[in-house]
């Protein structure tokens, strides 16, 4: 597996008069990389970058070699948005057997995902009459489908009870031990620990970029919450 799976390269964003991403240059590799922030300092926005689902005023992004996006990505990037991408007319099983056909994924991987978001008790429920946490599992499942190379986690673990929260960062890692690369956002600085590798995002640039050992070494915080602030206290 090459080294960078996602190269991103002055990568510009530019929504009506503001300018989200500015200049962007980032490089993710294997394992879990945790990309965390404030609400509303761009993580979402670079995250549709990566999937080539974004306009761009400015750089370059590739994943796997290719521009993000393109048509060779479509079966090895998966992608969990904060909004379910589920229809809820279907049951669970009947959703992921409608995506596995999309992607030309074989059917065996429907009940491996199902079972891997502990859905397993509501495969043939209505996704309509799941609670909020069951929709975004079941959006998540759809993600897992095929064991994509990279996969683009958008807050998952949004709403979720600490004990499924803690049981999906433990997939998040077994995938990423299998080969897969993980890239997960949250806005939840006490997961941070869970991540490999962290990117602290503020005002659309990435303001700390390493392990969460490095980043409170660094600083001298006990938390990365702490870390957080005190980098941008001194940046100020």
């Amino acid at each position: 597996m090459m080294k960078n799976i996602v190269e991103v390269d002055g990568l510009t964003v530019v929504r009506g008069s503001r300018t989200v991403l500015d200049g962007l240059d980032l490089t993710v590799g294997g394992g879990v990389t945790g990309l965390l922030g404030p609400s509303g300092c761009g993580k979402t926005t670079l995250m549709r970058c990566l999937v080539g689902v974004q306009r761009i005023a400015a750089g370059r992004v590739t994943v796997l070699g290719q521009e993000a996006g393109s048509a060779p990505l479509r079966d090895r990037v998966g992608y969990h948005t904060q909004a379910a991408s589920v229809y809820d007319d279907l049951t669970v099983r009947e959703n992921l057997a409608f995506f596995a056909r999309v992607l030309g994924t074989d059917r065996s991987a429907v009940d491996h995902a199902v079972e891997a978001v502990d859905l397993g008790s509501h495969r043939d429920q209505v996704v309509g009459s799941l609670s909020g946490g069951q929709r975004s599992r079941a959006s998540l499942a759809v993600a897992l489908l095929g064991e994509p190379d990279l996969l683009v986690l958008d807050e998952p673990t949004v709403g979720l009870d600490p004990v499924l929260r803690r049981d999906l960062w433990a997939l998040f890692h077994r995938l990423a031990d299998a080969g897969s690369a993980v890239f997960v956002s949250s806005h939840v600085m006490d997961e941070a620990d869970r991540c490999d590798r962290l990117l602290l995002m503020r005002e659309g640039a990435v303001i700390a970029d390493g392990s969460p050992d490095d980043i409170r070494g660094r600083t001298g915080a006990a938390d990365i919450e702490d870390a957080f602030l005190a980098i941008v206290g001194s940046a100020a």
